[in-house]
């Protein structure tokens, strides 16, 4: 439960706040709201004075700060569509009026359709620590967790991007989920979800070539209570295959 709650005013404050033990930051509190943290005493610091909401275009580049909403993100009308598409798929209406993008990065799962989306996209964080900024991508921060202050996610428009998945219902998570990037010079980042503790990124290359073939590989181990290996194999290769043939064929959503 929350024992205590502070609302600082300027990003270093917020830093030697959550410098102290059990202290986590309050976005859009729907993650510490949730039973996982019920069992523990916490303090908060609330990030909503920081001023760390905002979106905008910066060339071909589109800036969004770290406790804008889902929703935010949504409406926002450089929004790529397959970011969009995968916004309504990540929650409810409800939830992306709270979630901020990034709590929702943070807390990802394998089964989340932005997190798999935004990895395809190369998306790259920006951090505010106390050695000073920091820049990363999403592989590299859920890699390192690194201490301090999500400020910016930034993603590139200048890639088409396309998003497919199989679920249980339309409205159930993922079973299996494919993003892909494509940019003019030909780079090709494949991302998969549908499993595990988070999506994987599987292909980063100059063409698309094998893309069907890695993306069976891809998944050789990744059975659990859900679906098989043998299953999720041959529905990646498919997804990816419908994904490259979406790009190909002018659709981006």
């Amino acid at each position: 439960m929350i024992t205590n709650y502070f609302r600082p005013a300027t990003l270093q404050e917020a830093l030697s706040l959550l410098a102290q033990p059990n202290t986590l930051p309050l976005g859009g509190g729907t993650k510490i709201n949730s039973p996982a943290y019920q069992k523990q005493d916490l303090a908060v610091v609330d990030l909503q004075n920081l001023g760390l909401n905002g979106i905008r275009q910066s060339g071909y580049t589109l800036e969004i700060g770290a406790t804008a909403t889902l929703q935010q993100v949504w409406e926002n009308p450089s929004t790529p569509a397959a970011l969009r598409q995968t916004l309504e798929k990540e929650t409810s209406l409800n939830l992306r009026n709270a979630s901020t993008l990034a709590g929702s990065l943070v807390s990802a799962e394998g089964r989340s359709p932005l997190a798999t989306m935004l990895l395809a996209l190369d998306a790259r964080l920006s951090l505010e620590s106390a050695s000073g900024a920091l820049q990363m991508g999403l592989a590299e921060y859920w890699a390192l967790r690194p201490a301090g202050i999500i400020t910016l996610v930034s993603l590139p428009l200048n890639a088409q991007a396309t998003y497919e998945q199989v679920s249980r219902t339309p409205a159930d998570f993922p079973l299996v989920a494919a993003a892909l990037a494509q940019w003019g010079s030909g780079r090709t980042r494949l991302a998969l979800g549908g499993w595990g503790s988070l999506p994987t990124l599987v292909m980063d290359g100059t063409e698309p070539e094998g893309l069907q073939e890695t993306a069976r590989a891809a998944c050789s181990e990744a059975q659990d209570q859900w679906a098989s290996a043998a299953y999720r194999m041959d529905v990646a290769a498919t997804l990816a295959g419908r994904c490259l043939a979406n790009l190909q064929g002018g659709k981006t959503e």
